[in-house]
């Protein structure tokens, strides 16, 4: 594995540059560009000679046939871990920011809604938080059918947090089956909160006091199931942002691997809740990560605390490898910051 201190000045330099082009355009960057980019005068050849032996170490590659070179995941890391160096954010930048957390007339969801949806503004990426585990009320469940086999279970409550969560269902299933499965949980979940819904409601199928068919049975069973009630809630906004730059098929089914990821969430919630253990913003480059192992995604988070110091979620950016990381670090940073401030 090479280290910073493996490279010299104008390894570094040369690498630098390759990974700022990298970040602004993401196409591959040959001798001759690179060269008009270098604030040391390099001959074409040695600059060749210079992306030779980063190459060699692992740092970039070539893809295709291309002459041109990008930086590799390990390189990513490198110029992440020991030579990026972290910007300011604009006054605009932290306006807007400041303006979306503001907690005045909001819920927690709310203020946890509207920060992340500056951040994928801001960012062009997709937007996530981790929100604190809930006890509010529950206030309403529906069932909508998103395809054979597939239910979204939309879960509401008092306080207007909005959880979705997608269920397997039995195929075949009609949809007055899911009308009345939402009928059957509004009427018993009236002043429970979750926990105490799933008891009571798991309990009614075991005793088989339902009185309802065996279908809509096993849609309340396993709607039901996933709600453990002792796991924060994940909000995902902004994917479409993904699909804004991307260049060819290959970059595409890069972003639908994603999409798939942030589909399951399982994954990415035990992710974050290690992340909300830790400390500071924290960077996930690619394969480092299973989630990101196909779609070579970066993902860039920062837990927040409350008031007394207890670490209570966490919020960040996913995006392409090629995020501006230096950019995003600090708005992150900033945003779980505020939302500690706003909400803690």
């Amino acid at each position: 594995m090479t280290h910073l201190e493996d490279l010299d000045h104008r390894s570094r330099e040369v690498f630098r540059h390759i990974v700022d082009a990298y970040v602004e355009t993401g196409i591959p960057i040959g001798s001759k560009s690179l060269s008009s980019r270098l604030e040391t005068s390099l001959s074409s050849a040695t600059i060749r000679n210079v992306m030779a032996d980063l190459e060699a170490a692992g740092l970039l590659y070539a893809p295709h046939t291309s002459a041109g070179r990008l930086p590799t995941e390990a390189g990513l890391r490198l110029f992440v871990d020991g030579i990026l160096e972290i910007g300011d954010l604009t006054d605009p930048e932290r306006q807007e920011i400041e303006k979306r957390c503001q907690a005045l007339n909001k819920s927690v969801a709310d203020v946890l809604e509207d920060a992340t949806q500056a951040l994928c503004g801001l960012s062009r990426c997709a937007g996530l938080v981790l929100a604190p585990k809930s006890e509010a009320i529950l206030k309403h469940v529906e069932f909508v059918s998103l395809a054979p086999g597939r239910v979204l279970v939309v879960l509401i409550t008092d306080d207007g947090l909005v959880e979705n969560r997608i269920i397997e269902a039995p195929l075949g299933l009609p949809p007055s089956s899911l009308v009345e499965a939402g009928n059957y949980l509004n009427h018993r979940l009236a002043g429970k909160t979750l926990k105490e819904a799933k008891s009571k409601i798991l309990g009614e199928i075991e005793e088989k006091t339902t009185q309802l068919d065996l279908l809509t049975t096993k849609v309340v069973e396993t709607g039901v199931a996933m709600w453990a009630g002792t796991s924060n809630s994940l909000i995902v906004r902004g994917q479409a942002n993904l699909l804004q730059d991307v260049r060819h098929m290959e970059e595409l089914n890069l972003v639908r691997s994603l999409f798939e990821a942030l589909d399951t969430q399982k994954d990415l919630l035990e992710l974050l809740d290690a992340v909300i253990a830790a400390d500071g913003v924290q960077i996930f480059i690619g394969a480092e990560n299973n989630i990101f192992k196909l779609s070579g995604c970066s993902l860039i988070v920062s837990p927040y605390s409350s008031e007394n110091g207890r670490v209570i979620g966490a919020i960040g950016v996913i995006g392409p490898a090629r995020l501006n990381y230096s950019r995003i670090i600090s708005m992150v940073d900033y945003t779980a910051k505020l939302i500690g401030k706003t909400i803690g």
